[in-house]
């Protein structure tokens, strides 16, 4: 049997050889980004989010905890905190699942088949029972304001713990006196 810690760098291999754009927090294997696109055929279609990924410290005997950085409306996402609400992750979390199941199946399904009765966004699963048309309808405008390709770097940069950022006075350099001048 392998240990915790080798089978951690064996499915963030996977899954970083499953063409998902994983960006690593700090210099550890238990915090990173993953890229995800909205699945097909639903109303997510075209949106792209920045999920972040937290690896126990016995994972894959404990489940990886999730959470959405850049917004998306859903009745089992929390707006704010970006948190998931999903069964197989929280609950039902076998050893036999690794990231790439993660990606691939957990996360699609929960964008195919929402359920509205079991929220933590209140607002979006009683317009998605009230009103479905409208529901997905709002699910488009909150792709298309915070879901698009170029806005996974501003999520990041929002959100971001890396200590190594440079601030708005580390750019100030003596290009600016040369902005403007043109090559004769």
């Amino acid at each position: 049997m392998s240990s915790p810690s080798k089978r951690r760098e064996m499915d963030l291999m996977k899954l970083m050889m499953s063409d998902y754009k994983v960006e690593m927090i700090n210099d550890g294997m238990q915090e990173f980004f993953v890229d995800f696109h909205g699945p097909t055929d639903s109303p997510y279609h075209g949106g792209v989010w920045r999920i972040r990924v937290e690896l126990p410290d016995a994972y894959p005997y404990k489940s990886p905890s999730i959470g959405f950085v850049n917004k998306i409306y859903h009745p089992n996402v929390d707006e704010m905190s970006g948190s998931v609400c999903l069964d197989v992750i929280n609950q039902t979390w076998s050893p036999m699942f690794d990231l790439v199941n993660v990606f691939e199946v957990f996360l699609p399904q929960l964008l195919l088949y929402p359920n509205p009765s079991d929220p933590l966004n209140g607002e979006a699963a009683a317009l998605m029972m009230r009103d479905k048309a409208t529901y997905e309808q709002r699910v488009k405008e909150y792709c298309e304001k915070y879901a698009k390709p170029e806005d996974i770097g501003a999520a990041n940069e929002d959100k971001s713990s890396d200590d190594e950022e440079l601030s708005e006075d580390d750019y100030d350099s003596s290009d600016e006196g040369m902005a403007g001048q043109a090559d004769p």
